[in-house]
């Protein structure tokens, strides 16, 4: 199957939990390679992001990025961007829209990312 732009990471969510779709057509197919690679872990980042988008208190594994990187504008507003350690290299990086109760895809990383280095 093939995923773009704003369509949704699936199955769709159930009661309580939070939508989580694709913000840019890298992050479906970046999502698409590491469901390949590191397929278990792909599904516990994708229930992490459904159930618990902004875990306090953060983990090791699984924060809020920092600096600049903190905030990503999607559509003109500024949103949180959180991060999940999927591999050793890998990461996730979404925005958070409580409002919303959704969560945009933003970028995956199967290496580690040198934005955060």
């Amino acid at each position: 199957m093939s995923y773009g732009k704003t369509d949704p990471v699936p199955p769709p969510p159930g009661p309580g939990e939070y939508d989580v779709r694709f913000s840019t057509l890298r992050a479906a197919e970046g999502w698409k390679q590491l469901c390949k690679q590191a397929s278990g872990n792909a599904l516990a980042a994708w229930k992490l992001m459904r159930t618990n988008p902004s875990p306090n208190p953060c983990t090791k594994r699984h924060d809020r990025l920092k600096g600049p990187l903190s905030t990503a504008v999607r559509n003109g507003r500024a949103y949180p961007q959180w991060q999940i350690e999927v591999t050793g290299g890998g990461r996730l990086w979404y925005l958070l829209d409580s409002d919303r109760q959704t969560v945009w895809l933003r970028e995956v990383h199967i290496g580690h990312p040198k934005k955060t280095e």
